[in-house]
């Protein structure tokens, strides 16, 4: 992979560090339900369709008595995009190379009443360069509180930038987070962003708010419901709720395809995946 510019090397430095953030603060909260569980880190490597190099990254997983299984992965990886899949890419359809750095996060929880999350941050270049990414809340079992908290920390970050980047971006998530062959939402929503072009400086600053936004609001959360008392009917209930959410996963999520089509690590792909799921 060729050396990095100062943009690509910006982009990737701002998801390494806030990895290893948000991992601090979820085996903080492994450690106040009394357990010791950490993160397991598996670096990888990517060969390019052409045979070189091309970049690589590290998954880390936790199994825990909070999180019942969380994955936070970091990837930097470029070559050459194959065949019809470079025409579906912003940039890419006149010059199939690309390069691609990001972060990218999935937690199921153990107590029913905590919310599954998902937050995904990137950095594409092709003949353009953008960021995308966002972040939604996934709760079984739903409190308006939890989802009203949430909104409004994204909703902070947002307006910090730009007053109609809250509205737009949340109607993209509710329109994205959405599975059509059931007809319904994958969870209560956040925001959804892509091709956020132009200026680098500004458009990095807005998606390190984003990432701040989730470091603050989500483990919040998480210390609000994981001591909740649940019973057999709650679990029945989240492990359908996840039925779906591997539905979405597996048939509708744009990066579980992109990161397959680019050749990437199948285990860092499916993280995203619970650990246990029921369909009825």
């Amino acid at each position: 992979m060729e050396p990095l510019d100062s943009q690509q090397l910006a982009a990737r430095t701002w998801f390494e560090l806030l990895r290893d953030r948000i991992c601090a603060e979820f085996e903080a909260i492994e450690r106040e339900a009394g357990s010791n569980a950490t993160f397991d880190y598996s670096a990888w490597d990517r060969v390019d369709s052409g045979g070189g190099h091309g970049g690589g990254g590290v998954r880390g997983l936790m199994k825990g008595r909070v999180f019942e299984k969380v994955g936070v992965n970091v990837s930097t990886v470029a070559g050459t995009l194959e065949g019809s899949f470079a025409q579906s890419i912003h940039g890419a359809g006149e010059n199939p190379a690309f390069f691609a750095t990001g972060i990218s996060l999935v937690a199921h929880m153990a107590n029913p009443h905590v919310p599954a999350v998902h937050m995904n941050t990137r950095f594409l270049v092709t003949t353009k360069r953008w960021f995308g990414g966002g972040a939604d809340l996934n709760p079984p079992i739903p409190y308006a509180e939890d989802t009203a908290d949430f909104h409004s920390a994204l909703k902070t970050a947002c307006d910090r930038h730009d007053p109609t980047y809250y509205p737009r971006f949340k109607q993209w998530a509710d329109e994205y987070f959405f599975i059509p062959h059931r007809n319904v939402h994958r969870g209560v929503g956040g925001i959804f962003y892509d091709h956020l072009e132009g200026d680098f400086e500004a458009n990095l600053a807005f998606t390190r708010d984003v990432g701040e936004a989730f470091l603050s609001i989500y483990p919040a959360l998480v210390r609000r419901r994981m001591r909740q008392d649940f019973d057999a009917a709650d679990r029945a209930r989240q492990l359908e709720w996840r039925g779906r959410y591997a539905e979405f996963n597996l048939v509708c999520d744009r990066g579980t395809l992109f990161g397959l089509k680019t050749g990437g690590n199948i285990d860092a792909i499916l993280m995203s995946l619970p650990p246990m799921a029921t369909w009825s």
